[in-house]
């Protein structure tokens, strides 16, 4: 089937692919704490029906974060084909982080300069939700016919998780066979890369423990920062540098996140923070610190691991170092909880969504894709694990390298170049590949 026509409809949509990223900018849906997402649902759902689609509403009423001053509203809009016939889901986030200091334009503006839209969420990942939306309206628009359905979905929290996003609505079937058979998520990977998983995460939280005391007789107690302390520099000294030696064979863009990486994503103890200050004089005029030796304190802990390594052997080889310490070091006591874990993810590449949208890029943009994993996860965990659909790549517009970073921003070519690949891969799918 020749699609000239149909690629030739979405470069005239150009400004209409704008004008949509735009629109979903100036919507500003920060997480945390999760504002403004249902008048962004509601946003993509009523420009949706009014072009077909079934749309449904769904709030995820006691998952985490849900509460009614900030309803989780996830969005899902169907169009059935003609007959029987496999259904293609392209799946965006709706969230967004903090804008941040640093920006030379309005966060939330949607500027329009030198050939790219502005805006926090322009690269991750609302240019990559209009860019879908505008391939299957142009789809609807040339009148062609396809089997199946296709299926577009703007879903919250993935910047936190996406346990109220699409972990809520894996849990209750919307990404599972016979419902759906491929999902294309636009994250900003670059127009000619096709993502295929990524890595593992392990979430932890340790907390050692000590004896508090007086602060001018700190030899009458414990400290448990003293004891995190020892702790660290065992991580630092002995367990980072092994993790640099180990790396994968799977294709993880940056190249320097092909190996497993440690990070200490924060360290709280002691005394609740405070902020101290003095004035003119030089006397105190903010919060005065209490003189107490530590008696707990908790740092959160960022593993990412490889596809060689195991969850188990992640976690096990944290335990052994504390227990080591416990066994080593007088009055070390230490507790450990699980926050949250992923395992690594990986499409196989001759999966049909693979081809497809290979296929699609070759001949929009006449050349061979390259193929790599991300350094961290995405909502493909939540389609892989709950949904038990294996059929899942992350294929959009934009630099990741430019999301969660002031003056953030999404190329208009790219825009219209990757809705006709989502297009063509689109229509090719919903013919059984």
């Amino acid at each position: 089937m020749n699609h000239d026509s149909l690629l030739q409809r979405i470069t005239a949509k150009r400004d209409e692919v704008v004008a949509l990223t735009q629109d979903l900018i100036r919507i500003p849906t920060v997480n945390p704490p999760g504002d403004a997402y249902e008048a962004c649902a509601r946003l993509l759902g009523e420009r949706l029906k009014k072009r077909g689609f079934a749309v449904e509403y769904l709030r995820a009423v006691g998952a985490p974060g849900d509460r009614d001053s900030h309803p989780r509203v996830n969005v899902v809009a169907r169009y059935e084909g003609q007959g029987a016939g496999e259904c293609v889901h392209f799946n965006s986030h709706i969230d967004v982080v903090e804008a941040g200091p640093g920006w030379t334009t309005e966060p939330f503006g949607g500027q329009v300069k030198d050939g790219k839209v502005y805006g926090r969420g322009s690269c991750d990942m609302k240019g990559g939700l209009a860019a879908s939306v505008i391939a299957c309206e142009a789809i609807l628009e040339e009148g062609l016919p396809f089997p199946g359905a296709l299926e577009i979905s703007g879903t919250v929290d993935e910047e936190s998780g996406g346990f109220s996003g699409v972990g809520y609505l894996a849990e209750r079937g919307y990404f599972s066979r016979p419902r759906v058979h491929h999902v294309i998520i636009p994250e900003p990977l670059g127009v000619d890369r096709i993502c295929l998983g990524h890595r593992g995460v392990w979430w932890s939280e340790v907390e050692t423990s000590g004896r508090i005391a007086h602060g001018s007789m700190p030899f009458l107690g414990d400290s448990a920062i003293n004891h995190m302390s020892a702790f660290i520099h065992l991580l630092e000294t002995e367990l980072q540098p092994r993790l640099a030696g180990r790396r994968t064979s799977e294709p993880v863009e940056p190249p320097g996140a092909r190996v497993s990486t440690l990070n200490i994503n924060s360290i709280h103890g002691g005394q609740v923070e405070q902020h101290f200050s003095t004035d003119a004089m030089g006397r105190p005029s903010g919060d005065l610190p209490a003189p107490v030796v530590a008696h707990s304190c908790r740092a959160v802990l960022d593993r990412r691991f490889i596809a060689e390594e195991s969850l188990d052997s992640v976690k096990a080889e944290i335990i052994a170092m504390l227990d080591e310490l416990q066994r080593t070091r007088p009055g070390f006591q230490y507790g450990i909880k699980d926050i949250m874990s992923f395992v690594p993810t990986a499409t196989p590449r001759d999966a049909p969504v693979v081809l497809a949208t290979a296929q699609a890029i070759a001949r929009v943009l006449g050349r061979e894709p390259s193929y790599i994993s991300s350094p961290g996860t995405y909502d493909q965990k939540h389609i892989v694990r709950t949904g038990k659909l294996n059929a899942c790549i992350a294929y959009g517009p934009g630099i990741l390298d430019l999301a969660h970073q002031p003056d953030e921003y999404v190329g208009i070519a790219e825009l219209v170049d990757s809705a006709k690949i989502m297009a063509l891969a689109a229509l090719k799918l919903t013919r059984g590949g």
